[in-house]
């Protein structure tokens, strides 16, 4: 199959997992679900290296963009993709975020069309705390960059680690969670925004999932969390409205165990027929 922009023959499949350090990622058998999955647009969240180390174990059969972040070990987000980029940008647009690599975006030219995929990881957050005070910074500049890029490409796609559940179908224990960062009433009215008519954004993996429990993209190492599906899902993609209504499939790959995860998160992975 062609990968030219102009010659899909199949459905643009786009993928994002954040891998909490692409190095341990890689150790634990990232590349082997890479290899089987038929990925067009790949963004990365929590990649924790340098740009030679992302570049050598992705290989060069990828374009990359990647925004490292200034703290070693930290953050850091990155798009690889087997179509070229016609332009790319680094930052979110706050000069704050200049350095935090949590916001890169990449160009493509799609069918004559403008598609702009933009991978974001977002603020875990603590309450009370100057961390929670960053994560809602951090969603205020998002917001503003997403009217931004609504109006300026004729596709908008941002995808990522949010870390934040928007209902209480995100998150299987959220009677438990509802005083907790990540399923706090203030966080969660930033996605009713993205959301609403006016936001202009649509919840692909919701909508097409429908109104069930999950599916989660995200459960924590400890305990019997994976075993139980005691999840979170805070992995999206937010796309425009004609994008999200090009969206035929999504699926989060789920490990068959425990012990065969390459990460905490799942990866999501969305087809659009554009």
């Amino acid at each position: 199959m062609s990968l030219a922009s102009d010659t899909f023959e199949k459905p643009l499949r786009v993928a994002s997992v954040n891998v909490n350090g692409i190095r341990a990622a890689y150790k634990r058998g990232m590349q082997d679900w890479l290899l089987d999955r038929d990925v067009d647009v790949l963004c990365l969240q929590e990649v924790r290296a340098p740009d030679a180390v992302v570049s050598a174990l992705l290989g060069d059969t990828w374009h990359v963009v990647h925004a490292e972040a200034e703290a070693k070990g930290r953050a850091g987000v990155a798009i690889a993709s087997r179509l070229p980029f016609s332009a790319t940008r680094v930052g979110i647009a706050d000069d704050y975020f200049a350095t935090a690599g949590r916001w890169v975006e990449a160009d493509f030219t799609v069918k004559g069309s403008t598609l702009t995929v933009a991978s974001a990881y977002v603020h875990s957050g603590d309450v009370g705390t100057p961390k929670q005070d960053d994560k809602y910074r951090f969603l205020d500049a998002m917001s503003a960059r997403l009217q931004t890029l609504r109006n300026s490409s004729d596709h908008a796609l941002v995808v990522g680690d949010l870390n934040v559940g928007h209902t209480v179908r995100d998150i299987r224990n959220w009677k438990g969670n509802l005083k907790s960062a990540g399923f706090l009433p203030e966080e969660r009215k930033y996605f009713d925004s993205f959301f609403s008519p006016e936001g202009g954004y649509v919840d692909v993996h919701r909508n097409l999932s429908g109104d069930v429990d999950g599916p989660y993209t995200w459960w924590s190492w400890r305990g019997k969390a994976f075993d139980n599906d005691v999840g979170w899902r805070i992995d999206y993609h937010l796309a425009t409205q004609r994008l999200s209504d090009a969206a035929v499939n999504a699926v989060v790959d789920r490990a068959a165990s425990w012990d065969t995860r390459f990460s905490d998160h799942a990866p999501l992975v969305v087809d659009y027929s554009i």
